[in-house]
């Protein structure tokens, strides 16, 4: 069975191609969103990603961040789905309508194969009450004010990995897995299921991200509406105007490191800022195992930004790297020689989904029937490299 991944972020949208349960690609690319609007782009956008493929594919399977209550489960996709999907997009409006935009698109353009989305929230459908509910009054919860959590898919395949890596069984660890990229959580894993995670009833809490400004004092919000800021405003501005860019100008923190290493002052906050709640999101995540075993980093900073893990590692009392870390990228165990384990692991959602996609879907006998077709001409201002790490 050949399933075409389709994981759209803010910028791009990344694909690739895998046949289950082999994990390896026989596609690997990230395009850019056609006409500058992502939801306007879609269809062109898609439609070149299947050029780029060139191959027939069995499925579709796509990341979709946000589940809510409904979706604890990978879903096969019809009219009825979609429309649930499209109707959390106030909870993760960054993710859930580029989402809607790529299924609908993709869906018309391959509408005689499978089609099926997994949840990020799904993997945290395991936490306890007393982590999934917030301290308020019992009618918010009531109407459904909660905690989910994200990045589920990231921190599958990194429990899966470091089950690999360490020789022992999922069902033996207790791990923290810290997904640092443009989006950044920490999760609690304890026996392979969710038990704690810093991401709450959307993408904004937590830790400090690329963009987003993570938990905040909740009274600055109240005090900037009595000031006449507009609740969408708001929004934005935490959403895509605070983290890294918010203090620093760029969410980018490759040059976040260089601008630092120039002792350029925003810069050297920014990034002791990010590598302070970071460590602080580890830390506060350990006091709900009864042990860990490993600290695991995954994501586009936690993977490829060596300084920012050990700034992170030297926070925390007991976590030592062992001069193993100096290599960015791919999987690795980066300490071991006391305290837990500290391993490094590539992003690889999009393994997660096909085998979601395959498990629900059933095993394919054959090539697929429905052969992938593209206009013969596609937009001309598509731009088409290898994918990037940060999911």
């Amino acid at each position: 069975m050949r399933v075409l991944v389709l994981n759209p972020g803010s910028s791009n949208l990344k694909a690739s191609i895998i046949s289950p349960p082999d994990p390896s690609r026989s596609m690997d690319r990230t395009i850019d969103w056609t006409g500058g609007d992502p939801q306007l782009g879609a269809y062109a956008t898609v439609e070149a990603v299947l050029g780029a493929a060139g191959e027939p594919v069995d499925a579709v399977g796509y990341r979709v961040v946000h589940g809510g209550e409904r979706f604890t489960q990978p879903v096969a996709l019809d009219d009825d789905a979609v429309a649930a999907i499209e109707s959390l997009a106030d909870l993760a409006p960054l993710h859930n309508p580029l989402a809607v935009a790529t299924i609908r698109a993709a869906r018309r353009l391959l509408p005689d194969v499978p089609h099926v989305a997994a949840f990020d929230t799904a993997f945290h459908a395991t936490l306890p009450e007393s982590a999934r509910r917030y301290p308020v009054p019992d009618g918010w919860t009531a109407a459904g004010i909660r905690r989910f959590g994200f990045h589920g898919l990231s921190v599958e395949w990194s429990v899966r990995r470091a089950s690999e890596m360490l020789g022992r069984p999922v069902e033996t660890l207790g791990l923290i897995v810290a997904h640092l990229g443009g989006g950044c959580s920490v999760t609690a894993v304890d026996a392979g299921r969710s038990v704690d995670t810093s991401m709450g009833m959307t993408p904004l809490e937590g830790l400090m991200m690329g963009t987003r400004a993570g938990s905040i004092d909740p009274g600055i919000i109240f005090r900037l509406l009595r000031a006449g800021h507009s609740a969408t405003d708001l929004e934005a501005d935490l959403d895509r105007r605070s983290g890294l860019a918010g203090v620093a100008g760029t969410a980018d923190m490759e040059r976040l490191l260089g601008a630092e290493a120039r002792d350029e002052g925003p810069a050297r906050l920014a990034v002791e800022m990010f590598v302070r709640r970071a460590a602080a999101g580890i830390a506060a995540a350990a006091t709900t195992l009864d042990r860990v075993d490993a600290i695991v980093f995954t994501g586009g900073i936690g993977e490829h930004a060596a300084s920012v893990r050990g700034r992170i590692c030297a926070r925390l009392h007991e976590v030592a790297l062992d001069g193993r870390d100096r290599i960015d990228g791919g999987d690795a165990i980066l300490g071991t020689s006391s305290g837990p384990a500290v391993l490094r692991v590539a992003a690889r959602e999009d393994a997660v989904i096909a085998a979601q996609v395959a498990d629900l879907i059933g095993p394919s006998t054959g090539p697929g029937e429905q052969a992938i077709e593209v206009a013969e001409e596609g937009p001309s201002d598509l731009q088409v490299r290898p994918s990037g790490t940060d999911p």
